[in-house]
């Protein structure tokens, strides 16, 4: 009897060990088949001086950009925009320059990173102080949507924030259907009291189906494709980056300007995509 009972016991723990290894043979089989992300593009800003021209362009001027804004942007000019210490800084400064009272640097990708679909992750400490309004977001490529400007294209915000608001950030969208001069904008907050202080990761996720925002690896906004046209999903063709500081604006300026504050530096310690292997 003790010799059966014996048996019985190995038998049941062979039993349990293939079982085990078998769904351990299974998982792997199924890791295997998952697509993995793979990095195709990025800076970690390595080299001292001006940002890498082979990887950023800027855009230039003082017209108020569509949103009343107060600075001028500069292009290669290293007081608004360089890279110190493995760091990209972009800094607005009340400097006086074109008649304009205040500089600052938008740095974009356009020709040099376009991409449909991919994860997007920038690593950064924010400005501070009323007037400010720095962001990280990404504009189409190819504006054919509609009549062709914008909301029709489409707009991914991954990070605003207004310095009158200290630590409330905000990932939005914005199209044909839902856009802010409609008061229709999908978008949403999270609360990081130590944005000016502390780096935190910005993080995009962008498929055929869904936009997913994050701060630090937490999903706090998603927007779906309802399938219904361009007019509420423009997002199907290449996007490219842009970092900057704004200064003033409807949003940004909506409680003045602190003069006393500048310059102010957003704080870039690296840029990341990666797509779908």
């Amino acid at each position: 009897m003790k010799f059966k009972n014996s048996l019985l016991i190995l038998c049941s723990a062979l039993l349990i060990f293939t079982c085990k290894n078998n769904a351990t043979n299974s998982d792997q089989d199924q890791d295997k088949n998952e697509p993995s992300w793979q990095l195709v593009w990025s800076d970690e800003f390595t080299i001292n001086g001006l940002p890498d021209t082979s990887k950023w362009d800027y855009d230039v001027g003082g017209h108020g950009w569509g949103n009343q804004e107060k600075q001028y942007y500069t292009a290669n000019r290293l007081e608004n925009a360089r890279v110190e210490n493995g760091m990209l800084l972009i800094e607005a400064r009340r400097d006086f320059y074109q008649n304009h009272e205040y500089t600052s640097a938008r740095l974009v990708t356009r020709e040099k990173g376009d991409w449909t679909y991919g994860k997007f992750e920038i690593r950064a400490k924010l400005p501070y102080g009323r007037g400010t309004w720095p962001a990280l977001w990404m504009l189409p490529t190819q504006w054919t949507y509609g009549d062709g400007g914008w909301p029709d294209n489409g707009e991914i915000d991954i990070m605003e924030h207004v310095g009158h608001n200290p630590g409330v950030v905000h990932a939005s969208i914005h199209c044909h259907a839902y856009n802010h001069k409609m008061g229709t904008q999908k978008s949403a907050t999270i609360n990081i009291p130590d944005t000016a202080s502390a780096f935190h990761v910005y993080s995009l996720v962008w498929s055929s189906e869904k936009i997913e925002i994050y701060l630090d690896d937490q999903l706090y906004f998603t927007f779906l494709n309802e399938e219904t046209g361009w007019q509420v999903w423009p997002f199907d063709k290449n996007f490219h980056l842009l970092l900057n500081i704004a200064v003033g604006g409807t949003w940004g300026g909506a409680q003045g300007i602190d003069n006393s504050i500048f310059p102010q530096q957003l704080v870039v310690d690296y840029v990341r995509v990666y797509q779908y292997k």
